[in-house]
């Protein structure tokens, strides 16, 4: 490699992916590649997870140009010759912690990293929103991607906004994270494993935890044990491995179910200002409406 023209990043497993010039197809995904857009770089192609289908889920694809990347598919119909198709000179992929890589089988994993570098970012609950997104913007700049010259002060802006209606609620009202699993249980969030989260609940928005019990990101709950939470609002999973929160016809959530208010979330968030400043615009428009009701 000379110093021209080679390339290089350290993901955040400590490795280092290395290239004799500036990778320019990338194959990433889903998040990653919806994240990467954000920023200027246009992936060649996206693959899913084990709880993506054989279309790209629309409700992680932020603003993505669909009809010209190329979708791989998901979970196990992934091997190493489909990902490699559309010929990438680089793969994007995510962590929740441990360096393992999400969505592929570690088998194919290893051998994908084989044949073409593989970066790592960690989007787990370790890491803070801010910290995530950092780590994008970075590789989204070593691969030649251009700042969205507003992004930071519209997300400036949209914190502000949130801090200031969610301060003009004395009791706070009461916020609840989840996503149907059926029409007999929904799987509340504990709000304190998911970055997105962290950062309503640091600009005053009152998070409702499930009680303790099993589940590290997740709590497993009968609908009646949801509504006995009291939301106001709820941010209700819009990924296609969620039943549509409309759908939800359970009696003992009934009534709970007329009176909140609901927010789409991903909770495999498009990590860059611009998606992060829409989802606090939304928050606060339902802060602001819960509080007028």
């Amino acid at each position: 490699m000379t110093d021209q023209s080679a390339w290089s990043f350290a993901d955040d497993r400590g490795q280092l992916a290395a290239a004799d010039s500036r990778p320019s197809r990338v194959l990433a995904y889903i998040q990653a590649g919806a994240t990467l857009w954000d920023h200027g770089i246009c992936p060649e192609g996206i693959f899913g997870s084990g709880h993506d289908g054989a279309e790209p889920d629309r409700a992680k694809t932020g603003t993505l140009p669909l009809d010209v990347v190329d979708y791989r598919g998901a979970g196990g119909d992934l091997d190493v010759e489909t990902l490699l198709r559309g010929g990438p000179d680089l793969v994007v992929a995510v962590s929740y912690g441990h360096g393992q890589i999400y969505g592929l089988d570690p088998d194919t994993a290893k051998h994908l990293e084989e044949r073409v570098p593989v970066v790592v970012i960690d989007v787990g609950q370790a890491r803070t929103l801010d910290q995530v997104s950092g780590r994008f913007a970075e590789l989204a700049r070593s691969l030649g991607g251009v700042r969205e010259p507003d992004a930071a002060s519209d997300l400036d802006a949209a914190r502000a906004r949130l801090r200031a209606v969610a301060g003009a609620v004395p009791e706070g009202l009461r916020v609840v994270a989840l996503s149907p699993a059926d029409q007999e249980q929904a799987h509340v969030a504990r709000p304190q494993m998911w970055p997105e989260l962290r950062v309503l609940a640091e600009l005053g928005v009152r998070l409702v935890s499930p009680p303790d019990g099993a589940g590290v990101n997740w709590a497993t709950v009968g609908w009646a044990d949801a509504a006995a939470l009291e939301p106001d609002i709820v941010l209700t999973d819009i990924r296609s491995n969620a039943v549509p929160f409309g759908e939800i016809a359970a009696p003992a959530w009934r009534e709970r179910g007329r009176r909140v208010r609901t927010v789409p979330w991903n909770p495999e968030p498009v990590c860059s200002p611009q998606a992060h400043a829409r989802f606090l615009a939304l928050v606060a428009g339902a802060v602001e409406g819960a509080a007028g009701d």
